[in-house]
């Protein structure tokens, strides 16, 4: 039988990249060319999706959705040894599956690689303070205000999406499975350590803090 907490960070992290992806592709299709308009459906829809999700699926998996996420409730006892890699796999797995089947909802091809460059000193050190942010975010989310962590976290990714010019993407799995897709909310391949390295190095630096 399959773990259900496996099953729900599979199909969280699907559904999220699936809003994150198909948002951008309405917001395309209805803006006539504007990226501003594109940008604030794509974080409106990402932030409410976000929203939904982690207070229907919280309960069962603690709705991680992120590998860095994962890590950082390892390394706090509030997940297992034997549960780290199984949510990883099942994030990044999770992530792809859900870019996958929004091209098949919006009859592109499926299988894509994206065009669109992210890099620069600008954009990484912005990929830094913006896993830095998320990151505290939650962890001080869930120790002073657990019941209203849904909607902090929402809000954070609604705004990040406007603050930082990476636009807080903050997710290895979020960050791999957008270069599979050739639309508003691609990255290029070539861009992806650009912006996991980053994410590493804020995930270190946190936990660095958090011991003090």
């Amino acid at each position: 039988m399959i773990n259900k907490k496996y099953l729900t960070e599979f199909f969280g992290t699907a559904a999220l990249l699936s809003v994150i992806t198909g948002s951008g592709l309405m917001g395309q299709a209805l803006s006539s060319g504007n990226d501003a308009v594109t940008l604030l459906g794509n974080s409106i829809a990402t932030g409410a999706g976000l929203y939904v999700l982690i207070m229907i699926l919280g309960p069962i998996s603690g709705a991680h959705f992120n590998p860095l996420v994962s890590v950082m409730a390892y390394t706090h006892k509030q997940l297992k040894r034997k549960d780290l890699v199984p949510y990883i796999a099942a994030q990044i797995s999770g992530a792809i599956s859900g870019v996958w089947i929004t091209h098949l909802m919006f009859n592109l091809p499926i299988i894509q690689t994206s065009t669109k460059i992210r890099t620069g000193l600008g954009i990484w050190v912005s990929e830094v303070i913006a896993t830095l942010i998320l990151l505290t975010v939650i962890y001080l989310g869930l120790k002073y205000a657990k019941k209203q962590i849904a909607m902090i976290v929402a809000l954070t990714v609604t705004a990040g999406y406007w603050f930082t010019s990476s636009t807080f993407f903050c997710n290895p799995a979020v960050t791999f499975a957008r270069s599979l897709t050739d639309t508003f909310v691609g990255i290029a391949p070539q861009n992806i350590l650009g912006f996991v390295i980053p994410q590493v190095i804020a995930l270190i630096l946190i936990l660095q803090i958090i011991k003090k």
